[in-house]
């Protein structure tokens, strides 16, 4: 093996993704166990996480289901623990599991407020606290947080999912200061609209797409691919100098 593809592997890593069953996480699994780690795949799904496994399997990797309600406080809990049952150790944590109600901040409710914040905000940091110990204990860790262009920018309707997404990019910014002494590195991917395939129900009327892809400067949407390669190279040695930042993967849209 080239001292490159050294560089850019996970070989024998513990990988645990939420949001796992579908679209972004999905793809992120399969990436993942591509380059050599075994999986903790967590979703509300069961049906989906089976297929993640299946995918898993695929690349002679093993893939280790857990099912989790993320709204609540004892979802996450309990995933980290069972992650940890099965594995040990995780490596890498990706949290990407999340949700984005879109309603004007005017009709907002609060219950779509509070679920929100449970599950885009609270639950990463629930992860984190979870797994990160023994991240501490072996002295190397990468946390990965799915964040959002809505973080950084102004998008109308997206009040409750904007808040949360920087509220998480604000914890990833504390979890580098308190966890980079013990070599571990905690970074924020923040991607413009991904054509998964609810992306695709949602903006692939063109007439619809139009204004949003008026305001990119690339005139694309994004691919999960382009997502879960960012979350690789983020979860591997050629990364290990990147801390706490905030990578934008966006097409340009935020500097308009």
């Amino acid at each position: 093996m080239s001292a490159w593809t050294n560089r850019f592997s996970i070989q024998g890593k513990r990988a645990c993704v939420t949001g796992a069953s579908q679209g972004i996480g999905a793809e992120i699994c399969d990436v993942l166990a591509d380059a050599g780690a075994d999986i903790a795949a967590i979703a509300l799904d069961q049906e989906g996480l089976d297929k993640v496994a299946e995918t898993v399997g695929n690349h002679g990797r093993r893939c280790v289901t857990i099912t989790a309600d993320f709204s609540t406080v004892e979802g996450p809990r309990e995933a980290a623990i069972k992650a940890l049952e099965a594995f040990n150790a995780i490596d890498i944590l990706v949290n990407c599991a999340g949700i984005a109600p879109i309603e004007p901040l005017l009709e907002t409710s609060i219950e779509n407020w509070e679920r929100t914040m449970a599950i885009n905000l609270r639950a990463p940091f629930l992860m984190a606290q979870g797994l990160a110990p023994k991240m501490i204990a072996q002295r190397s860790g990468k946390i990965i947080n799915i964040s959002s262009q809505a973080s950084v920018i102004a998008i109308d309707g997206h009040a409750a999912y904007s808040a949360s997404k920087a509220g998480l990019n604000a914890l990833t910014r504390d979890m580098t200061c308190e966890w980079a002494q013990f070599n571990i590195q905690v970074n924020a991917v923040c991607p413009t609209i991904i054509m998964t395939p609810l992306g695709r129900e949602v903006w692939g009327d063109q007439e619809k797409a139009a204004p949003m892809l008026d305001r990119t400067p690339l005139g694309r949407f994004g691919e999960p691919i382009e997502v879960a390669d960012m979350v690789l190279y983020l979860a591997s040695p050629a990364s290990d100098l990147v801390n706490g930042t905030t990578m934008l993967i966006d097409a340009g849209f935020s500097v308009i």
